[in-house]
């Protein structure tokens, strides 16, 4: 395995758990507002068609574009680094409108320990990903 692709699997596998604490205290939510305790395949409905959930809908997309990514058999490079750096700036920018409900959710759960925690990871897996294969690229 080329160093690259291990480095975007460890940052998609820090990303995985951020994603995994969002989930769990929407999952929590839900809970107490219909008084129900989702089994697995339950969540997975839950996941993909409540809307409640769907803010979460951006982050899972995101970490399955890297997915996608990583497993094709395509050179990877600083274009991919780039475009991994591009996507998750959009997610968390207040200036693109389509991420806002993310953001607006993201933003009640923030404060939370595993929140903070596992987003601290993938930011500092995200920063070793810049520093080692986009330092010095102009583009």
């Amino acid at each position: 395995m080329s160093t690259l692709k291990k480095d975007l699997n460890d940052f998609s596998t820090a990303l995985r758990h951020f994603h995994s604490g969002l989930l769990e205290l929407t999952r929590l939510e839900y809970e107490i507002r219909t008084k129900t305790k989702p089994n697995a395949f339950t969540l997975f409905h839950l996941v993909t068609q409540e809307p409640s959930f769907q803010w979460l809908r951006p982050l899972s997309g995101l970490m399955a574009t890297l997915d996608e990514v990583t497993d094709a058999k395509a050179p990877l490079g600083s274009p991919q680094v780039r475009d991994l750096e591009r996507a998750i700036s959009e997610l968390f920018s207040p200036l693109e409108p389509k991420y806002g409900e993310f953001r607006l959710e993201y933003g009640r759960f923030k404060s939370d320990a595993r929140v903070r925690q596992t987003e601290k990871v993938w930011r500092e897996k995200l920063l070793e990903l810049r520093g080692k294969y986009l330092e010095g690229d102009l583009n």
